[in-house]
């Protein structure tokens, strides 16, 4: 099933969010740089959507910029160390469902 680019961005601007309030609530420089990475990939990403015309936003969706491409090992990771970075339940349990959507965005 593919996903449309109007689609990602929803999906991109969720994920934005919720690695926003994940780095506020960051106790270490670490943990807060991580995030920052992560952000900052997630940015760029919809910058280069928001380039695009609305008329092109049923189209299919593919990653665009190169640092969003590869922030997805580190998305991974992040799963991986979710207990270890994020403090607060419900943004984790956020994260997780957001890094598993974001994943399928790659597979497409």
């Amino acid at each position: 099933m593919s996903t449309t680019i109007a689609e990602a961005v929803n999906t991109l601007s969720e994920l934005l969010q919720s690695l926003e309030d994940a780095y506020w609530e960051s106790s270490t420089l670490d943990k807060k740089d991580r995030f920052y990475d992560l952000i900052s990939a997630v940015n760029r990403e919809l910058s280069e959507l928001a380039k695009l015309s609305i008329q092109d936003h049923h189209l299919e969706y593919e990653p665009v910029s190169f640092e969003f491409r590869r922030a997805r090992a580190k998305l991974m990771d992040l799963r991986k160390l979710m207990d270890d970075c994020v403090g607060r339940a419900a943004t984790a349990a956020k994260l997780e469902d957001l890094i598993t959507d974001v994943g399928n965005l790659y597979s497409h």
